[in-house]
């Protein structure tokens, strides 16, 4: 009888040992496999947060700070970082659902990585793209850097792509906090991506392996695309904890943080009345009683001057802040990653460059019309200052009015100061870009201080993939080049 249990524990011990101890140990509180819903949900908080906070505005001339000086106010950065981190998520995503043939999951996942390629690839130049996100998989754990124009042609792809496999999707995207699973309004949201994509390599207009204005123009006249604010890319937020605003009861709005004089000025001389939504009045005007909407109510600090300077003016009561709803608000205005009055304005390039036949004018109206009714939605309380009637009376100022614009240049550059307005708090690092591609606005700085171009690579890619970053900057710049003053080729 003993042996035939020592021969029954030899058996059971070789047939244990045929299986994979990792599958028998497998904690079913860490699964290998899931649904892509349970990931979408956390991929789009982070993407329509992403890039946020103060620094852009500082940068694109909206703040001052009076306490210190701010690196981004005067171009004083150095190393950026990839967004690699997040965009594990979408990688898994994407697998989960090529694993179960969810095709809109797919889509979304190409949407995803074509955003955070194209706002990483602005930001620095060449970047890993074909060999990215492989390390997983392929055991690529040095990637190799592929050139911004091969970069920009897989985004141009992944996007094509994306606007393909919603087409004839017809299903509820579960996990979906944007659209609520409306693969309608998705696909319209791809497609008009597609065009701020196109539109920001104008400079690139006639390279034929781009085609840029023939792709724009096919997109226009035959793919849908956003109709209204409703159609907004936006992530609406809720009075939950982890689910408010993200500047709500932000300490970064204490004494230092004061509005630009040249953003404040630029919104006097266009009497824009969404200055009354974006900032304080100055002390000194409060004190003597103006009016809300009294354009003279409001002052900034220039952001050319030393800080010091700056402070003493604020310590006067002479200089306006950030209007309190942004950090006491817990729900306060939605983050829009893109909008229907970004598109209406890059549609109004477009005609205006010749790209389409559309009216440049009627896009710029709906454009301007649409974001002032953003804020009529959004900034409570404010509405009366950006409703209709206020649209109406101040496309009907003589300096906002598009249809006087005789040259192509003063067309141009009275939209981009549009996409420049409504980017306060949202635009993220959007009005920069805008500025390197068109010039448009002019940003005020300290003489002698240049603005840069570009991020120098992060120094984790020094640490761990040296030789590949080391031929990107050559490739690029020069042997050693790795500057924020050399200019990428989108500019070029």
């Amino acid at each position: 009888m003993k042996q035939v249990y020592f021969i029954l524990i030899v058996l059971c011990g070789g047939l244990l040992s045929c299986r994979d101890f990792e599958d028998i140990n497998e904690s079913p509180n860490n699964p290998k496999e899931t649904h892509p819903q349970l990931l979408l949900t956390q991929i789009e908080w982070d993407a329509f947060r992403s890039y946020q906070g103060t620094a852009p505005l500082y940068a694109n001339k909206m703040l001052v700070q009076t306490d210190g000086e701010n690196s981004s106010q005067y171009y004083k950065w150095t190393r950026g970082d990839f967004s690699f981190l997040s965009m594990r998520n979408v990688q898994k995503m994407t697998e989960e659902a090529e694993r179960i043939n969810e095709k809109s999951y797919i889509a979304l996942g190409k949407f995803f990585r074509a955003y955070y390629f194209y706002c990483m690839t602005l930001q620095f130049g060449d970047i890993p793209y074909q060999e990215a996100l492989k390390g997983e998989a392929d055991a690529v754990y040095s990637p190799v850097y592929d050139s911004q124009k091969t970069v920009f042609t897989g985004i141009i792809r992944e996007l094509e792509e994306a606007n393909e496999l919603l087409k004839n999707e017809n299903t509820i995207i579960r996990g979906d906090i944007i659209y609520e699973g409306s693969t309608d309004k998705w696909r319209r949201l791809v497609n008009s991506f597609r065009l701020k994509v196109l539109l920001s390599l104008s400079q690139k207009e006639s390279d034929p392996d781009l085609n840029i204005k023939g792709r724009f123009a096919g997109i226009v006249q035959n793919e849908p695309l956003m109709r209204d604010i409703q159609d907004n890319g936006q992530l609406i937020y809720l009075n939950q904890e982890g689910n408010r605003y993200p500047e709500f009861n932000s300490s970064g709005y204490g004494s230092g943080m004061y509005i630009d004089s040249t953003f404040i000025r630029r919104l006097q001389d266009h009497r824009d009345p969404r200055l009354f939504v974006f900032c304080t009045q100055t002390k000194e005007a409060k004190e003597a009683g103006k009016d809300l909407n009294d354009f003279t109510a409001y002052e900034g600090g220039d952001p050319a001057a030393p800080y010091g300077t700056v402070n003493e003016k604020a310590t006067q009561g002479k200089v306006s802040k950030v209007l309190e709803r942004y950090y006491q608000d817990p729900t306060n205005e939605p983050s829009v990653l893109l909008g229907y009055s970004e598109l209406q304005l890059i549609l109004a390039e477009a005609a205006a460059r010749g790209w389409i036949s559309d009216d440049a004018n009627d896009s710029y109206q709906k454009g301007v019309r649409a974001s002032f009714k953003f804020y009529e939605t959004y900034a409570k309380g404010l509405g009366q200052f950006v409703d209709e009637a206020a649209a109406a009376a101040y496309l009907a100022e003589p300096v906002n009015d598009l249809s006087k614009k005789a040259r192509v240049e003063e067309k141009i550059e009275a939209i981009i100061l549009q996409k420049y307005f409504q980017s306060f708090l949202q635009g993220k690092w959007t009005p920069f870009f805008e500025m390197l591609r068109t010039g448009y606005p002019e940003y005020r700085r300290p003489p002698g201080v240049e603005i840069p171009f570009r991020w120098m690579y992060p120094q984790s890619e020094y640490n761990y993939n040296a030789s590949n970053v080391a031929e990107a900057i050559k490739r690029q710049f020069g042997e050693g080049n790795d500057k924020i003053n050399q200019k990428t080729w989108w500019i070029k």
